[in-house]
């Protein structure tokens, strides 16, 4: 879908609920923000799985990443928690940036600061981002009750992606004063780099906790299913199923490609080693020929001139 301009396109969006589709009607202009975030997602999810078996492939159908989501493993898991960070990132984004009449910048943070700095510039409405985020990302989940274990993940996971931008806001600032001296000086707070929420979601998929539900006092809970480790907290990724090897194509089910003919790494013994990239099933290597920029010279001013180089290298398959 190109822009969205108007009520007549939600209804057209795919993969949105009816409770979705009435969100979008409401805040036509919000959802610009909503497909960028959607794309955000799908790119570093890509980028932080580009040397793993699943390597966050998307599909033309829904929903994109095939039925890896549709399972309650730590992929999923992952999924879950950078969609609803990047919609959050992408429309406080926006607001930032002035396209939104809906919202602007934080002007909840103003006055002197206990540093003693002037709280000035834009600071990102964060809180508007991660509202927004809730409430429509999370709608989903709600919308089925919340009492199953899958809903109680999902929206789990989806909160601590949101918490991983909540918990590396930090504060920029810039100097006045003669020559650049800081005499005077005036700081925002700004949301941290994408990647360095994607690089934090990650380290918590890595370290995830598999859980089941149990209840706890009148409430249904997801709890560790080991009990000797301890709890997870609001920024832990948790799931409730081991997840396949993703070793093969599985025609079954849909975004299950396997690693048959997957770029991997003869010297490495880590995940995009040969060895454990191509479940044993060795690998094939041919020489490609690979073009890069070289010699490269800075000209004043103010342009930088390349040769291109051509070189041979070995690039390893999976069989």
């Amino acid at each position: 879908v190109g822009s969205i301009r108007d009520e007549e396109t939600c209804e057209r969006l795919r993969g949105l609920i009816q409770r979705q589709v009435q969100i979008c009607k409401r805040s036509v202009e919000v959802m610009d923000a909503v497909r960028r975030g959607a794309q955000l997602a799908i790119d570093e999810c890509q980028f932080q799985f580009r040397n793993r078996r699943w390597n966050c492939s998307t599909l033309e159908t829904m929903p994109v990443f095939g039925k890896v989501v549709t399972q309650g493993t730590r992929e999923a898991a992952f999924v879950y928690a950078i969609s609803a960070a990047s919609v959050a990132f992408a429309v406080t984004r926006a607001c930032s940036s002035g396209e939104l009449e809906k919202c602007g910048c934080d002007h909840n943070v103003h006055g002197v600061s206990p540093e003693g700095f002037q709280w000035s510039g834009c600071s990102d409405n964060i809180a508007y981002g991660v509202a927004f985020s809730q409430s429509f990302v999370d709608v989903r989940e709600r919308s089925k009750g919340q009492s199953s274990s899958r809903a109680l993940m999902n929206l789990h996971n989806n909160e601590a992606g949101r918490k991983a931008i909540l918990s590396h806001m930090r504060v920029e600032c810039k100097c006045h004063g003669v020559s650049g001296s800081c005499e005077v000086k005036t700081c925002w707070k700004a949301m941290p780099p994408f990647r360095k929420v994607g690089n934090v979601i990650k380290e918590k998929f890595d370290g995830a906790t598999e859980v089941e539900q149990r209840k706890v006092g009148t409430t249904k809970a997801l709890v560790p299913r080991n009990s000797q480790f301890k709890p997870h907290t609001d920024e832990d990724l948790v799931y409730l199923e081991p997840s396949p090897d993703f070793c093969d194509h599985d025609p079954r089910t849909p975004g299950m490609l396997g690693t048959m003919g997957r770029q991997c790494n003869r010297t490495s013994k880590a995940i995009d080693g040969c060895e454990l990239m191509c479940c044993g099933r060795g690998f094939q290597t041919q020489e490609v020929e690979v073009v890069d920029r070289c010699s490269c010279k800075f000209h004043w001013c103010c342009y930088v001139k390349c040769r291109q180089c051509r070189k041979m290298v070995e690039m390893h398959t999976c069989r």
